[in-house]
């Protein structure tokens, strides 16, 4: 029933009512009529077909409507974005009609420019996004009302006396929302006290709660803990290579608990270098299907925030039996090449392996000694080996960009904060030869591993990185164009090395690092995929994540499926078809379980930036402008803070140009654009907001 009325108001074009349709399907008995009736109350609710006030039934294809995603801005008004379509429809604040940001919708779109924008108001709310809120409770005569985080909600969130839990004035509370009334208002329940506002660490749960993030295991997960080691026994070690006697070790940050890399190296006779990459075998104690193992793949990742780590596998696991600390056997799998003198791995190993590292160094002095040439305490017997590490290093990174490996140099915010969880400093994150080093020998183990698998053409999960769109390349060389750089000229073959070029080219500009970033957002995001698509930016042909099985589920799954397929030898059909399967949800789950943790993460800086700049409310910084837009311009002070100059903040008219993305003075020959040096007051910021503005002094 269900094809036939598609195929029928496919057939006809046009609105049919209920009767036509009835007519035309040759609707005979109260069971066809009932099955009919079901089918399109269940075609309405999916959003195959619009159900209008005339009670007559349409395809979308055939009328002047839309269905979408709602996006909706903090002043109000919003846009709903289509499917397939590259132009968004602009929705007013007073054409909402009761939906709020994220809401499936249907909308009219009511006037298309001539430059292709169109206008339109929601007709119908076909799916609902919000089911919980977190925000602050206050009480008014006995009744909770909720303040939400989220500023895009304009909800007004009524609390029943009985469902409240105990809250109090200033709580930070998570509301599930029960029946949503007319205009804007709504009732709830409070289903978890945060904590008080103004006590430390709440600011930033509330936010990991508004992402639905976990931060606290379940008691089957804590329970099957009681089961797994703390140190590995005899029978553990059974089948596998030992390398305990072999000189490896760890590079992490100064404060890394969670240790899942080691590293070896060796020069052969034949002139190679021997390289071995060991990673925790994260897979030997988290078993497939277990509650540690739904729990990981529920998470997909551990999320770093500014004063604390919400794993993805317990601190027993994390921090524990499956960290490659000093001093103790830890169970691993190895990745063994041999990579000759321009970069090739020419042979290789992968295998089950027990090791021992030998010290756990940190960049910070690492890099004093293959950048200063200092040897710090206790780091004098593997002096020659970093400095042999960083010869093969300095090889592979050679090869990488031989073949167009693309390096944005985008700089990192590290945001310092004492033990009440306030900003004390906003420094770049260092990025020195140890770091290099690390992610040149992680991306030649996990290109090494994910070649092995595709060969034997096998279900596997792929990190990809697709090529960028070529309109989105073409509008930014446009966009280079404004500036004056026409010398570059046009890249008919978007190709990693033609975009490694372009970033050559920029270099040496005064705006490099903003044309970096504005880059970077107009290529493709990776994800992970049971297809192999090669990864554009590392400008490889098979690329996958292996390295870190600690804090990401893919590079877990990835284990799981080497010993699998190389160390149980288990190529059944069975196997090879739950695989097939099962790849493709974990791989999406992963991917979206990504994006997730990444917008939280920036969340969290863009609050506590927004809390350290209000104690600099009246002082002068210089930076540069990053963006510029009709309401103002954006400008990143040097320590990666961004803030708002709004156009009323500017003395005098000005218009805005598109096409250059500047601000032109109506009556002066002032002109603002992206790159140009500034020097700014601080004129305010707010922590609840996640808002800082500014006013120019100067240019500079």
């Amino acid at each position: 029933m269900r094809e036939k009325i598609l195929d029928v108001l496919k057939e006809v074009g046009r609105a049919l009512s209920y009767e036509e349709l009835d007519s035309l399907l040759n609707i005979k008995t109260i069971e066809e009529t009932k099955e009919m009736a079901d089918c399109l109350e269940l075609l309405e609710k999916e959003g195959e077909i619009y159900h209008s006030n005339k009670n007559k039934y349409m395809l979308f294809s055939f009328c002047n409507l839309k269905k979408g995603f709602l996006r909706v801005n903090k002043k109000g008004y919003g846009f709903v974005e289509v499917n397939n379509e590259n132009e968004d429809i602009f929705i007013s604040s007073e054409d909402m009609k009761n939906a709020i940001d994220g809401d499936f919708v249907v909308a009219e779109v009511t006037l298309t420019k001539d430059d292709g924008r169109r206008e339109g108001r929601i007709l119908k709310i076909i799916k609902r996004s919000l089911s919980t809120v977190v925000g602050e409770i206050y009480f008014r005569r006995g009744i909770g009302y909720i303040i939400p985080d989220d500023k895009k909600l304009k909800l007004e969130i009524e609390i029943p006396k009985k469902k409240n839990m105990g809250a109090v004035d200033g709580h930070k509370v998570v509301v599930a929302i029960d029946e949503f009334k007319k205009k804007g208002k709504c009732v709830g329940e409070v289903i978890k006290i945060i904590g008080h506002k103004n006590d430390p660490g709440v600011d930033i749960l509330s936010i990991v709660e508004h992402f639905k993030i976990k931060y606290e295991f379940d008691n089957e997960v804590i329970e099957q803990l009681d089961s797994i080691p703390e140190e590995v026994s005899a029978s553990d070690k059974k089948g596998r290579k030992d390398l305990t006697e072999e000189v490896i070790f760890t590079i992490d940050g100064d404060d890394t608990k969670d240790i899942d890399d080691a590293i070896s190296i060796e020069k052969l006779d034949n002139g190679n270098y021997k390289l071995g990459v060991h990673i925790a075998d994260v897979s030997y104690y988290v078993k497939e299907g277990t509650p540690l193992d739904n729990e990981a793949m529920e998470r997909g990742t551990s999320v770093y925030l500014v004063d604390r780590v919400i794993p993805m596998l317990p601190h027993k696991l994390s921090n524990g039996i499956c960290s490659l600390n000093p001093n103790v056997e830890r169970l691993a799998i190895s990745c063994v090449m041999e990579i000759d003198n321009s970069g090739k791995t020419v042979d290789y190993e992968i295998f089950e392996s027990v090791i021992k590292s030998r010290i756990q160094m940190t960049y910070k002095n690492v890099n004093k000694i293959l950048e200063e040439n200092v040897i710090p305490e206790g780091y004098e017997l593997y002096a020659k080996n970093l400095k042999l590490m960083k010869e093969l290093a300095d090889i592979i990174r050679k090869r990488k960009i031989e073949r167009g490996y693309l390096d944005f140099d985008v700089d990192e915010p590290k945001i310092l904060v004492d033990d009440n969880c306030v900003p004390t400093n906003i420094v770049l994150r260092e990025r020195g030869a140890g770091e290099n080093l690390i992610e040149d020998f992680m991306i030649q183990a996990n290109e090494c591993v994910a070649t092995h698998i595709f060969y034997m053409n096998l279900p596997f999960i792929y990190r990809v990185h697709e090529y960028p769109k070529e309109e989105k390349i073409k509008s930014f060389l446009s966009f280079l164009q404004t500036l004056g750089y026409t010398t570059y000229g046009n890249i008919k073959d978007v190709s990693p090395k033609n975009i490694q070029k372009l970033l050559n080219f920029l270099k040496d500009k005064k705006e490099f690092k903003i044309l970096s970033s504005l880059l970077l957002r107009n290529m493709q995001k990776a994800v992970y995929l049971p297809q192999n698509l090669g990864h554009f930016g590392l400008a490889s042909k098979c690329y996958t994540h292996f390295t870190s099985p600690i804090r990401r589920y893919p590079d877990t799954t990835v284990h799981r499926l080497l010993r699998t397929y190389l160390f149980n030898n288990d190529l059944s059909s069975n196997t090879i078809n739950k695989w097939e399967e099962k790849l493709i949800y974990i791989s999406d789950h992963s991917s979206v379980t990504e994006r997730v943790s990444v917008d939280c993460e920036r969340e969290v800086e863009d609050m506590k930036m927004a809390e350290y700049m209000e104690k600099h409310i009246g002082e002068e910084f210089s930076g540069m402008i990053s963006s510029v837009t009709n309401f103002g311009l954006f400008v990143e002070l040097d320590n990666l803070v961004e803030g708002l100059v709004h156009i009323s903040e500017l003395n005098g008219y000005y218009n805005y140009d598109e096409a250059s993305q500047s601000l032109i003075g109506e009556n002066s020959s002032d002109r603002y654009m992206l790159g140009d040096r500034v020097l700014i007051k601080v004129i305010s910021a707010s922590k609840v907001e996640m808002t800082i503005d500014f006013k120019i002094i100067k240019k500079l």
